[in-house]
């Protein structure tokens, strides 16, 4: 899939999603909704999939997700790399260095992913290329006991955008 980011005026960024991670809340120790946490922060992960779930890490840093479950139910999928597309300059090889390319910030947090601002869409079947799907555990959980094992990050073996190690084991940020 694609990410897309258009913005006042038109400009449009496309960016080929090539590294992902999974978030299972309320159940899943690392992530943010872990125990049913429902807060300021968290709120927009219990809303219905295909809302942006955008948040601060570190002071300095913005991080998307997608929110991919039934309303109520906080799961959700870190975006961790995009290969560019169209008109990005900017390295993306990492969650806050593609929010960092594409403007992506806390005014876009609980954007409709169908919207004019930030979207998902299929790439045209001239762009669209079949990854080679691999699978680690997730960068950056390690207090997250038994879940910090769980093979979630998924990424394009074939992709230099992917982040971080390709055997699974670098850390880095969490959903």
């Amino acid at each position: 899939m694609h990410l897309v980011r258009r913005q006042p005026g038109g400009s449009r960024m496309t960016g080929r999603i090539v590294e992902v991670e999974a978030y299972e809340g309320p159940h899943d120790l690392a992530a943010h909704s872990s125990g049913g946490r429902r807060t300021a922060r968290t709120e927009v992960m219990f809303r219905e999939a295909g809302h942006a779930y955008v948040y601060f890490i570190y002071g300095r840093h913005f991080c998307l997700n997608v929110v991919t479950a039934p309303l109520g139910v906080p799961h959700a999928v870190l975006i961790r790399a995009i290969e560019p597309v169209e008109n990005i300059a900017e390295r993306t090889q990492g969650p806050a260095l593609l929010c960092r390319a594409l403007a992506i910030n806390m005014a876009l947090n609980g954007a409709d992913l169908l919207g004019p601002s930030l979207s998902v869409e299929r790439p045209s079947p001239a762009q669209w290329r079949p990854p080679l799907r691999k699978a680690s555990p997730r960068i950056g959980i390690g207090s997250a006991g038994e879940w910090v094992d769980k093979p979630w990050r998924f990424y394009d073996g074939n992709s230099a955008w992917v982040s971080g190690k390709r055997r699974g084991t670098a850390k880095g940020s969490q959903a």
